[in-house]
């Protein structure tokens, strides 16, 4: 802490003695009763008698302050929104007088009062009495300065929620998203349930995970990558649509739309497929869209999505075609469009190719909404084959403004492929013990019997972006991992550092 930090703590640690020595406690206690500000700025006004005000109680945080004579205008602020108070000193009394003087930025305040206006059309809560509930022993921003180093605001997200009124509403906006998604699932006979974090094989994605150990059992652990697996042993037992809305963990880089640590919802569906999976997705999209805009129709970055039903379907290889003039069918023209776009061609997989060529053509065309379908096979080895085309995989991709959103298979419930095309990926990935490594026991589960179903992963983060226009993940994740540093214990008004992106395979989907 800096030497000025120190000086405005000692200040008012001086100010919080003070308080105790008139008698009150400054860090407050329970304050029953009190209406949310949002609705106390909704109580009714009389125009013509302003003196004749509704009684009201609030709480909130001081976020605003300034004296004029004997009396002091204050800012209160909670979750829903802000209001002006008037402390007169003649309406409070001799103890409410000398409290209020010691009131700082950042305090949190009860007040027993009078909703009305003043002269000038305030609504203001005109105070009768006022109750210290905590005092904020570190400075606050001021109004002129706020928050501008938007690193400062990730790391103090506690002071950017109460300073920034379009930060708590974006997360409440998210937290209505979880909980539209949650009662369209459930509406649909879906259950929910919970599977473990800690898993001792990384599976249902290429990803790398981090690793842990339990201690008591001697035993080497990962966090999850996926949910992918625990929920399809769930399929074997029974539960024929099961979902499960969780944190996953990818030990790879940040960016404008990664988080090593996220929140997936995944669900599986027996006696579905993928094109199920398509019409489930549009109606589980649409109806956070209609909970969070009224309809369907959705500002994002200065354009507008229009989600309403339906969306377009297109294959992946008419999609190759179209932008990047490749016949996924034919590896010659694969290498060829991919020389004529500087994308290395030597030892390649012709699927490889493929996928190369995708990402760097087709993805930035996709402003969706819309299906992509058909994947080559040996991209997807949890993905059940076409019948008249083994080549090609039941799998889809929900492409909106870009970005990837969605994923989904008809699941492969063959044991004996599912091992091959397991040994077929991990032969591909790093010598790495923690990635290279078969799920043995999910194998067994398969062998039992596997209803034929359908899988879906949605990634809330980026349909909370979507739905909040919002273009960071950082954004809609209260907490977001950050890269370490040196960063001031105050703001500094007037310097933005945004910390510096990484970069992320694109991964935050099924598997």
């Amino acid at each position: 802490m800096s030497e000025q930090g120190e000086s405005l703590e000692a200040v008012r640690t001086e100010k919080l003695r003070a308080i105790e020595a008139l008698g009150l406690d400054p860090w407050g206690g329970r304050f029953d009763n009190h209406l949310p500000i949002g609705q106390v700025r909704e109580l009714p006004i009389d125009a013509e008698n302003p003196e004749n005000r509704v009684t009201t109680r609030l709480a909130g945080r001081i976020v605003l302050r300034r004296v004029m004579g004997n009396v002091h205008f204050l800012d209160l602020a909670d979750a829903t929104g802000r209001v002006q108070v008037m402390i007169g000193k003649k309406q409070v009394g001799e103890t409410g007088w000398k409290l209020a003087g010691l009131l700082d930025l950042g305090d949190l305040l009860g007040v027993d009062g009078n909703f009305g206006q003043t002269k000038t059309g305030e609504m203001t809560v005109f105070a009768r009495e006022i109750t210290i509930l905590g005092k904020s022993l570190l400075p606050h921003p001021d109004k002129h300065s706020g928050m501008v180093d938007m690193e400062f605001r990730l790391r103090h997200r506690y002071l950017d929620l109460t300073y920034h009124p379009e930060v708590m509403v974006r997360a409440e906006k998210r937290i209505r998203l979880v909980r539209t998604m949650r009662r369209h699932l459930d509406a649909q006979g879906f259950w929910e349930v919970e599977t473990p974090t800690l898993h001792t094989v990384a599976g249902g994605a290429a990803a790398r995970p981090f690793e842990t150990h339990h201690n008591a059992l001697h035993l080497p652990l990962v966090l999850r990558i996926a949910l992918e697996l625990p929920l399809k042993r769930l399929l074997v037992g029974g539960m024929e649509k099961v979902y499960e809305i969780g944190r996953v963990f990818r030990n790879e880089g940040i960016s404008q739309r990664h988080n090593p640590e996220f929140t997936m919802m995944e669900l599986y569906q027996a006696y579905s497929d993928y094109r199920g999976m398509m019409d489930l997705v549009e109606g589980l999209v649409c109806a956070c869209a209609t909970e969070l805009h009224g309809g369907t129709r959705v500002p994002y970055d200065g354009h507008e999505i229009d989600f309403t039903p339906p969306w377009r379907r297109a294959t992946y290889a008419e999609l190759l075609l179209e932008h990047a003039g490749a016949d996924m069918a034919d590896p010659a023209s694969l290498t060829a469009a991919a020389t004529r776009h500087g994308i290395p061609t030597t030892g390649k997989h012709p699927d490889v190719l493929a996928q190369d060529l995708f990402e760097r053509l087709c993805e930035p065309t996709l402003e969706g909404p819309v299906f992509v379908h058909d994947y080559p096979a040996s991209l997807c080895p949890l993905t059940k084959r076409k019948r008249d085309n083994p080549a090609v995989a039941e799998r889809f991709e929900l492409y909106i403004h870009r970005m990837e959103l969605a994923n989904a298979y008809t699941e492969l419930s063959d044991p004996v492929l599912q091992e091959q095309t397991f040994r077929q990926q991990l032969a591909g990935l790093p010598a790495d013990e923690s990635m290279a490594r078969m799920d043995e026991e999910f194998i067994v589960a398969l062998k039992h019997g596997m209803p034929p179903a359908g899988g879906l992963g949605v990634g809330i983060d980026r349909l909370a972006m979507l739905l909040t226009d919002t273009t960071s993940i950082r954004d809609v994740i209260l907490f977001p991992l950050l890269r370490p540093g040196h960063h001031h214990p105050h703001p500094e008004p007037g310097h933005d550092h945004p910390a510096t992106p990484g970069k992320s395979p694109d991964t935050h989907a099924k598997g």
